[in-house]
């Protein structure tokens, strides 16, 4: 199946609005939902005869800028018996982001959810064992964001980059 054919299928499925825009210059080419949809279209992305995406090979969170007031999580998925490829996208606020957790449909999700929380703050609902994974529990900040501040010092020892 290719791109286009993927689209129309989750469109026939789950409804026209379900896909909120299609961007076929990323790689692998992707679609845009909403984030309350997130849930729903990727249970339908795994579950479904014709797709079956079993492998939730990364997520990634992108922190678009102070002036967009946006932050994005980024969902790569591949079939291995159907050898085809998507990117699922879904636009977060940057005040407060929080999506739920995709941790009962693929058990990869722990700890790529757990890294995108701990470097973007980006809060994942429903998460068996959110708390961060890369930085010290105690650290101020997301490493990651683009307004960060570095520490100066971290429990009395000054930081030095």
């Amino acid at each position: 199946m290719n791109f286009e054919q993927i689209v129309a299928h989750i469109k026939a499925s789950l409804g026209e609005e379900i896909i909120i825009s299609t961007d076929e210059n990323a790689s692998p080419k992707a679609i845009n939902i909403n984030d309350e949809n997130l849930v729903e279209v990727m249970d339908f992305l795994q579950k479904d005869n014709q797709l079956y995406f079993d492998s939730l090979s990364c997520i990634t969170g992108l922190d678009n800028g102070p002036e967009s007031n946006t932050m994005e999580m980024i969902y790569n998925l591949y079939s291995i018996p159907f050898d085809h490829h998507l990117m699922v996208k879904v636009e977060l606020p940057r005040e407060k982001p929080a999506i739920d957790s995709l941790c009962g449909l693929w058990k990869t999700a722990d700890w790529q959810e757990r890294e995108v929380y701990d470097m973007f703050g980006i809060h994942i609902n429903n998460h068996p064992d959110l708390r961060r994974i890369l930085m010290p529990a105690d650290w101020d900040g997301f490493p990651l964001r683009k307004d960060y501040q570095e520490q100066e010092y971290y429990r009395g020892i000054k930081v030095e980059y």
